[in-house]
């Protein structure tokens, strides 16, 4: 600690007002907040490993150099044992979708869209993070090799695989391991592999940011580990959809820097990766549920084995590989890993990539007309919920005309007793939606239509638009929908939104965005 309060004195040129020790991470270093004179901080790390902090000061320097979104080491010792870098504050992204992960894996739009920033940011990191990068820096090894799959491999036989007394035939499963680890590094590769890409290891800043952390354990690796290992993080509980739109989001971000493979060999050796990730991380909860008995490791057994009974589903050329295959299906058939029977049947249709929320803009229609609206603006949107019960909503405008949407061919919540006295405001209720779907995929149809409407109506100058949802009680389907309607179209074209939930006496108006 004294080591890092004088590297600290002599960066600043005075002692440190105030210094914190934060909550420790999976590895042995200790990180401490210091805060000068002025109030601005720095976290300090304390070391354990010269080669480990090395290795991070090393990668860090040429990431900060490459413009990658880490924080910046600013002062080591000369030892190597400590070290100071910019504060990136205390929201991670693992808190900030925490209410998702609790819910049982059901994020709301928000935790969706900070999961797609991050994946999105991934490749950036991946492929421009590895333009001269000098590997013999990295630690412990500078190269994914055969060597590192079959220890995983092995790890997983010994503290996993054994210990459930399976019966297993040895000589065999090790061939299978082998010609395993010969297809996982069987394509040449230029990418930084994160290695230890979870949520933990990537902080927020104040506009939902992600930056990068922890990435000492990183070295010269196929892309699809990282990916792999982030989305099938057993804690985490994606669903197959959410998965599927993160793969969606990774590829598409992927084909910016490299060219990309085609989808269906992208998929099929993102399956091997998931596979072998899901076996490593059994493995490790196995070694520190069975041996150390943390009963957290053996709580995250379940999940882990239900995302290897989903692998097991594809077609047997994704996993080529018998014998490994007749082991691992008996070992999910344990009596021990019978699955519930209100846990998710294992699904049969891969990982697709294939993104079905794209519209294509709609080509102008013409010549313009005119009329006696034209070219007053600005435009005003209202949105309305509103229940049938009452009728339709009046337009205050005089103009009339607008749309009105039915929203109650969707799942009510409203007929359940937990959700009676909510709205569609309320997060228990948003989380039922969208975790249904119903509501998201009608909302989507919903936007097309609203969007080429708005944009054509301040093309023209016109001063007002309507929007109206009703249900049956205008509380929880309208609500939700006239809410998610009117802020898509004020971050979307900043124009002034006035909602009115008619039903539930409430009115707010999104002020129109000045630099739009």
């Amino acid at each position: 600690m004294d080591q890092l309060i004088q590297l600290y004195t002599t960066w600043a040129g005075q002692a440190p007002a105030h210094v914190e020790k934060l909550a420790g991470a999976g590895s042995n270093r200790q990180y401490y907040r210091l805060t000068g004179s002025d109030g601005k901080t720095v976290i300090g790390v304390l070391g354990t490993s010269k080669d480990e902090d090395h290795a991070f000061v090393y990668l860090d320097r040429h990431f900060t150099q490459r413009k990658l979104p880490v924080p910046r080491v600013l002062a080591v010792s000369s030892d190597e044992m400590c070290y100071l870098q910019t504060d990136l504050g205390s929201t991670s992204l693992f808190e900030a979708i925490r209410g998702g992960r609790e819910a049982g894996g059901r994020y709301n739009l928000a935790e969706k869209e900070l999961l797609k920033r991050t994946i999105r940011q991934l490749p950036n990191l991946q492929i421009r993070g590895a333009i001269g990068l000098d590997w013999n820096n990295c630690y412990p090894q500078p190269e994914f090799d055969e060597d590192n799959v079959l220890f995983d491999l092995n790890y997983f036989k010994y503290c996993f695989l054994k210990p459930t007394e399976l019966e297993f035939h040895e000589v065999k499963l090790q061939a299978s391991f082998r010609r395993f680890a010969k297809d996982l590094i069987a394509e040449p590769t230029e990418s930084f592999m994160y290695r230890d890409f979870q949520a933990r290891n990537i902080m927020l800043d104040a506009e939902g940011n992600p930056f990068f952390i922890d990435f000492q354990g990183g070295r010269k690796g196929p892309y699809y580990y990282d990916l792999a290992s982030f989305l099938w993080q057993a804690s985490a509980k994606y669903s197959f959809k959410l998965r599927r739109d993160l793969i969606a989001e990774y590829y598409h971000a992927l084909s910016h820097y490299i060219e990309v493979p085609s989808v269906r060999h992208f998929a099929s050796r993102l399956s091997l990766f998931v596979l072998f990730r899901t076996l490593q991380v059994l493995g490790a909860y196995g070694f520190r549920g069975y041996f150390e008995h943390k009963q957290h490791f053996i709580d995250s057994i379940p999940p882990a084995i239900q995302n290897l009974r989903d692998l097991l589903a594809l077609r047997e050329d994704v996993l080529p590989y018998p014998y490994l295959r007749e082991v691992l299906t008996a070992l999910v058939n344990l009596p021990q890993f019978a699955p519930k029977k209100d846990e998710m049947l294992p699904r049969k249709d891969g990982f697709k990539t294939t993104d079905s929320n794209i519209y294509p803009k709609n080509p102008q229609d013409g010549l313009p007309t005119f009329s006696k609206y034209d070219g007053k603006g600005p435009l005003v949107v209202r949105v309305y919920s509103f229940s049938y019960k009452k009728g339709i909503p009046e337009d205050p405008s005089g103009n009339g005309g607008g749309y009105v949407f039915d929203c109650r061919s969707t799942h009510n919540p409203g007929r359940y007793e937990p959700y009676k006295k909510l709205t569609g405001l309320d997060e228990p209720v948003i989380r039922f939606l969208e975790d249904d779907g119903e509501i998201v995929e009608f909302l989507q149809h919903v936007y097309a239509l609203a969007d080429h409407h708005v944009a054509r109506y301040i093309q023209r100058g016109f001063t007002s638009l309507m929007f109206c949802f009703g249900c049956t009680g205008g509380q929880h389907r309208s609500v939700y929908s006239a809410q998610h309607l009117a802020e898509h179209i004020h971050e979307k074209f900043g124009i002034e939104v006035q909602i009115v939930h008619r039903e539930q006496n409430i009115r707010q108006t999104l002020e129109a965005v000045t630099d739009k």
